[in-house]
């Protein structure tokens, strides 16, 4: 039985890991619920309550924040509602056509063509479209290091035991 929570823990690592670059896909939580997983697998001897529970405060947090940044720089940056319905289309898009890196063209140019239906503004169109894009690439990385942080915690400990 722990062998098989552990091999799904690292699975759920590694799409962890991928989650942070693919929009349907939940990276922090997905790596979190490895962690939870591990320490099921011994007995709750891995981690203690205190580290769990900071884990689990800073996947919510970040899960949170991942859906908030691209929409305050957007915002700053003087988008609609229709450049960041663009940029969302264009991830969806750019992440099916273009892999991996469909995801960040796709939102850069999908916020750029929301925006630019919206107000017909060449300049202030780009400038919404760089707003998104720049969220979305701090999103990311803030995400890729949470889980980045996770699967160091999770391999420590799989190799200790």
């Amino acid at each position: 039985m722990s062998i098989f929570l552990i091999f799904l823990g690292i699975l759920l690592t590694f799409a962890g890991i991928i989650g942070c670059m693919v929009p349907i896909i939940p990276g922090p939580p997905l790596s979190f619920c490895a962690l939870l997983l591990l320490s099921i697998a011994y007995r709750w001897e891995v981690f203690s309550p205190k580290f769990l529970i900071v884990a689990g405060t800073v996947t919510a947090v970040v899960t949170a924040f991942d859906y908030i940044l691209p929409l305050i720089t957007a915002r700053k940056f003087g988008a609609s509602k229709l450049g960041i319905l663009g940029s969302i289309l264009g991830m969806i898009i750019g992440i099916i056509f273009f892999p991996p890196f469909g995801l960040l063209i796709g939102a850069l140019l999908g916020a750029i063509f929301g925006e630019f239906i919206y107000n017909l503004n060449a300049k202030e169109s780009l400038r919404a479209g760089l707003g998104v894009f720049l969220g979305t690439i701090v999103s990311i990385f803030i995400k890729l290091g949470t889980c980045g942080v996770f699967a160091f915690y999770f391999f420590r400990e799989v190799f200790r035991h």
